[in-house]
């Protein structure tokens, strides 16, 4: 079984910084797809940021120039670094995960990000 836990969510004020941590169960290298989704106040789940094994690495246009999504292999961790953070960022963050074998997706549990003054 997948497990994918979310840390690093809180309450920062606009401009700030925030890094949220997703730690996974095994190895970074079992998953064909690596990513971030967040999910707002009565709107759907939307894409923020993905990596693929073909080398792709896509962000959503609202995000891009300011958040970065990067990996730490040897801890099978997968980062999301949000700059210049806006009020319209605030959602629960998820970090999701397809397996090379099975195609199964998985989610973690979410982690608040509040931003506000």
């Amino acid at each position: 079984q997948v497990q994918l836990v979310e840390s690093g969510g809180g309450l920062v004020q606009p401009g700030g910084s925030l890094r949220l941590s997703c730690a996974a169960s095994r190895s970074i290298f079992s998953f064909n797809v690596l990513g971030w989704y967040r999910q707002a106040p009565e709107s759907g789940r939307e894409l923020v940021a993905r990596f693929t094994t073909a080398g792709t690495t896509t962000y959503a246009d609202s995000v891009k120039g300011r958040f970065t999504m990067f990996r730490d292999n040897a801890k099978n961790t997968l980062y999301l670094q949000m700059d210049r953070l806006k009020p319209e960022d605030t959602a629960v963050y998820y970090c999701h995960a397809i397996t090379i074998t099975d195609f199964t997706s998985h989610w973690g549990q979410g982690t608040q990000v509040t931003v506000s003054s």
